[in-house]
């Protein structure tokens, strides 16, 4: 009987410099290390940048896998469909994203009132 291997599951790289709650990337998952100031409002920005980012290359991967459907010049048809996936989940992530972000700032401003 053959060797099996299976391969062992590795940490998944979360979005931005925020790799736990209220931790910044660097420090121990444990930490209670809080952002403030401008390292909260750039790991705030750079997780929107990375998500408009990240639609903006699945919507051009697709756009481009499209093309060379249409012009019969790709060998793996079902890729046009695993992009248009990816595009629509990068979309979906961003909206949320977008959800909770202004869900958060309405609960602060009634906080407030």
């Amino acid at each position: 009987m053959e060797d099996m291997f299976i391969t062992p599951i590795q940490p998944w790289n979360r979005i931005g410099e925020v790799e736990a709650v209220g931790a910044v990337k660097g420090s121990s998952a444990g930490s209670s290390t809080k952002v403030k100031g401008q390292e909260g409002i750039s790991a705030f920005k750079g997780i929107f940048e990375e998500a408009i980012n990240n639609v903006r290359t699945t919507d051009q991967n697709l756009a481009k896998n499209q093309y060379l459907l249409a012009t019969g010049q790709i060998e793996d048809p079902h890729t046009v469909g695993i992009a248009a996936s990816q595009a629509q989940l990068a979309a979906d992530l961003l909206v949320a994203l977008r959800t909770k972000a202004m869900e958060a700032y309405n609960e602060i401003m009634r906080l407030g009132a």
